[in-house]
């Protein structure tokens, strides 16, 4: 494919047939699966870089009975699949959403790797998040990885994607969640840095933007929806409020014949939102922070009914100096740390509240439980409480093994002199740290089960993946060190309810004519069920690609087919 030069600022046609709203994973595929099935496509972003949460993201897809799990003699099968999501799902889960799902799955992973340069690989050996439940899959194989991709070959609209510091030259196999260390040695740095590769949600993001590009469908930057166009009950366009260099307040109606595509995210960077719909505290975001839930507003102006509006992509999650999104101080996720041994969570009473290796969505839920005699969150403040041997041994918060922790740690010579520090009861935490080394020496967890999980021993230490040592380990090494812990999201997971194609339905469960949404601006497909990693790309990319074919055929004269059938 060859390398894009042309870099347009210019606002595209007054009509196309499809407007799609957001540049993330489910808008990009979204806009390319309605431009394949040969539809003309504007996009619009309201940030000033491409790429949305996605693009600072692991990148990470999770895809029951994809085609590379065949490849790896790994079996999976549609009962499976659907039966380990219900496990998860609390009976909140709509089960026509997840079959379809579940059996668009593996064709769009098959498509992707036709129309873009994408060339997924399985992630051998990494557990699905809850491998002990029912279909669950301790030996891996439905999360994939997107691998590393040259941004050479976007031209100059490279600089326009959006880009982790901590992550964008790792693949999801160099970090500790897919089996490394974190960390890349000099000579495998620099070669990436020569030739501009990049990994992880940039390594998703750029092929499925050069396949666009290719298609002839520029993205048009800071440029935000502010209303839906309205007219005979039927979505028919968008007005935009599009900045250049000429009208930097201009406000431009762009008409859709077909549909349009609300793909703007999710709103947990709204507080008036947040406060309304969440179930908990939630006052970290690790996302972008034009999430403001623009798609969302527009949707309950346009009669849309909601879904799954308490809910989140849970994550427990760290403010580190420096660490920015769009411009703007973000919270980074706590993944690696917490699951290393020599470490363990303690809330404002010095108490150990949860399993610390479990899967981040999962853990997110321990925030927010309420004590009733207080009328306070019990375990919030809290923090992420390691020693020296931890730190010397595996380095935190992107300072490597053997160099000095970096300075805005909390750290004390003795538990007692941390715990004054943080305010916290000295003779708890000094009691919690001597019960956690008793469970250490004794090989279990007898309080919450750390290391129980194929899960739990995964992403710890390496040198002892699949074994306790990954994630148990001793704390009594000075100095002692203390991070705080805050409620955090990856995004948010309620928002318009749509149907296996997409279409946004109103309150009667009628869909509203020329009305899509796909990703976080939708209510999830999946509901609480996070599967595994990339339990949020996974149905993303497999419901935007719904959307945009959808979109495409609207009023066509085509019938909505599904996106495969049944695979067994």
């Amino acid at each position: 494919m060859s390398s894009p030069q042309r870099l347009t600022t210019e606002p595209p046609a007054d009509e196309v047939d499809v407007i799609v709203l957001g540049s993330g994973a489910a808008g990009l595929v979204a806009a390319l699966a309605a431009s394949d099935a040969g539809a003309t496509v504007a996009m619009f972003e309201r940030a000033g870089l491409l790429g949305g949460a996605t693009a600072i993201s692991g990148g990470v897809c999770w895809v029951p009975m994809n085609h590379h799990m065949d490849e790896a003699g790994i079996a999976d099968s549609r009962e499976e699949a659907l039966r380990y999501l219900d496990s998860l799902s609390l009976g909140q889960m709509d089960p026509e959403l997840a079959r379809a799902f579940v059996d668009g799955a593996r064709g769009t992973v098959e498509w992707l790797e036709q129309v873009t340069d994408l060339q997924f690989t399985a992630i051998l050996g990494y557990p699905d998040y809850h491998p002990e439940h029912p279909g669950g899959r301790p030996e891996g194989g439905r999360s994939l990885d997107p691998g590393l991709f040259s941004y050479h070959r976007l031209g100059p609209w490279a600089s326009l994607v959006a880009a982790s510091r901590r992550s964008v030259r790792l693949r999801i196999t160099d970090t500790t969640i897919g089996g490394g260390t974190g960390f890349l040695d000099d000579e495998t740095l620099a070669h990436r840095e020569e030739h501009d590769l990049r990994g992880c949600g940039a390594a998703l993001v750029g092929p499925l933007l050069a396949a666009l590009l290719a298609a002839g469908v520029e993205p048009v930057l800071k440029a935000r929806a502010t209303e839906l166009v309205i007219e005979d009950g039927r979505v028919c366009g968008v007005r935009i409020a599009h900045e250049t260099a000429d009208q930097p307040d201009a406000v431009q109606l762009v008409r859709a014949r077909r549909g349009v595509i609300i793909a703007t995210g999710g709103f947990e960077w709204n507080p008036d939102l947040v406060t309304a719909f969440l179930r908990g505290p939630m006052t970290a975001p690790a996302s972008v922070p034009s999430n403001e839930g623009d798609g969302l507003v527009m949707a309950m102006r346009a009669g849309a009914s909601l879904a799954n509006m308490p809910q989140a992509w849970w994550a427990p999650t760290v403010r580190v100096p420096g660490d920015e999104a769009f411009g703007r101080p973000r919270a980074t996720l706590l993944n690696r740390e917490r699951t290393l041994p020599g470490s363990i969570m303690v809330n404002r009473a010095g108490l150990r509240f949860a399993n610390e290796a479990a899967n981040y969505n999962a853990l997110g839920g321990a925030f927010h439980h309420l004590d009733p005699a207080d009328f306070g969150y019990s375990n919030l403040p809290c923090w992420l409480v390691f020693d020296g041997r931890n730190a010397r041994t595996f380095g935190s918060f992107g300072t490597p093994a053997g160099a000095p922790i970096a300075p805005w740690i909390a750290r004390a010579d003795t538990l007692a002199d941390l715990a004054g520090e943080l305010g916290i009861d000295a003779t708890n935490l000094t009691e919690t740290v001597n019960r956690w080394n008793a469970f250490v020496d004794a090989g279990d967890d007898a309080h919450f089960g750390r290391g129980r999980s194929a899960y739990d021993r995964w992403s710890g230490d390496g040198r002892h993946r699949g074994e306790l040592a990954s994630t148990l380990g001793r704390i009594d090494e000075a100095p002692f060190f203390a991070v705080e812990v805050h409620a955090g999201t990856l995004g948010t997971s309620g928002g318009p309810r749509t149907d296996a194609h997409g279409r946004v339905l109103d309150t009667s469960g009628t869909p509203i004519p020329g009305l899509f949404a796909a990703g976080n601006a939708a209510a999830a497909p999946t509901a609480l069920a996070y599967g595994g990693a990339g339990g949020t790309l996974g149905p993303i990319i497999v419901f935007g690609r719904a959307a945009g074919l959808a979109a495409a055929h609207a009023d066509s004269g085509s019938e909505h087919a599904p996106l495969s059938g049944p695979v067994e």
